[in-house]
């Protein structure tokens, strides 16, 4: 057999083993996860920390107050901090993962609400409309539906309670 010949066998050996579908599914959760994980916990700890050069919680209520009309301004502003930092962290780990990714939706549901939709789906000059938010709800609700998989917390936790 020829070193061209065993190459492609190989490497159709990794494809079909690839398409195990209980594997695939944990591995494109933990792959939506970590994603949305990232995205959110820079933006929570931005607005409850100034972190990566957020404006922090003072801030960010001087922005709900004066562009998403959130009122009382703070308390918007801390809750919003809240469920996207302890919101990516828990399904970045996949610890209730469905609770929070359905937070991450409602979060995401009011900033389209408050200020994206109006300029609309990619925005104008005065903002980036609310693409962003509707594919990062989407990404949110496949984790309310299919949960958070094998490759998480939430599994270890079932099992020790199994035992």
């Amino acid at each position: 057999m020829s070193d061209l010949t065993a190459r492609v066998r190989h490497g159709h050996e990794w494809f079909r083993a690839s398409r195990d579908e209980r594997l695939s599914r944990d591995l494109a959760l933990l792959v939506v996860r970590l994603a949305l994980a990232w995205i959110f916990i820079f933006h929570g700890a931005s607005t409850l920390f100034g972190a990566f050069g957020g404006a922090g919680i003072h801030g960010e209520a001087v922005y709900f107050s004066n562009y998403a009309h959130l009122h009382p301004a703070t308390f918007f502003a801390v809750l919003a901090g809240i469920i996207e930092f302890f919101g990516g962290i828990a399904v970045g780990l996949g610890v209730f993962g469905r609770l929070a990714a359905a937070a991450l939706v409602g979060d995401m549901i009011m900033a389209m609400i408050t200020v994206t939709f109006a300029q609309g789906l990619v925005g104008d000059s005065s903002g980036i409309g609310y693409q962003l938010n509707i594919a990062l709800a989407a990404l949110a609700m496949v984790i309310v539906f299919l949960g958070t998989g094998r490759l998480s917390l939430d599994a270890v936790i079932r099992k020790l309670v199994a035992k």
